[in-house]
C-alpha cells in the first residue's frame, strides 16, 4: 500500500488563512482593520450589515488564523491586524502564486 503524502506546514497555513479570507464578510473586516490602527468591536459591528453574533464568528475565524488579534479592554475588545500574520500572509500567497506554470493553459475548452 502506498503511503499518502503529508502536506507540509506551509500548505496547512495558506490554507488556513485561505478558509479564513473566503468570505465577503470576513474579507470586509479585514479591509476595514487594515484603515485602523485599532478599532472597537462595535466600529466592525456597525460598518457591516450582519448581526453581532455573525461578526463575533468572523472575528474568530481570522484570529484563529493568525490575522488579526483582539484585546479585553472591559467591557470592550479592541482589534487590530496582527502584523505578523499579515506578512506570513503576504509571503505565503505570493510564494504560491509565483509557481512557474509548466504549460499555459490545459487545452480544455470553456465552452
Amino acid at each position: 500500500m502506498d503511503e499518502k503524502q503529508t502536506y507540509t506546514e506551509r500548505q496547512k497555513q495558506l490554507a488556513l488563512i485561505a478558509k479564513a479570507l473566503g468570505h465577503p464578510a470576513r474579507i470586509a473586516i479585514m479591509q476595514f482593520l487594515a484603515r485602523q490602527e485599532q478599532c472597537y468591536f462595535g466600529d466592525i459591528h456597525e460598518e457591516l450589515p450582519i448581526a453581532k453574533a455573525t461578526v463575533s464568528q468572523h472575528l474568530a475565524e481570522l484570529k484563529n488564523a493568525g490575522l488579526i488579534q483582539g484585546t479585553i479592554e472591559t467591557p470592550k475588545v479592541r482589534y487590530c491586524i496582527n502584523p505578523d500574520g499579515w506578512q506570513l500572509a503576504r509571503t505565503l500567497f505570493a510564494d504560491f502564486f509565483a509557481q512557474p506554470l509548466k504549460k499555459q493553459g490545459c487545452g480544455c475548452s470553456d465552452e
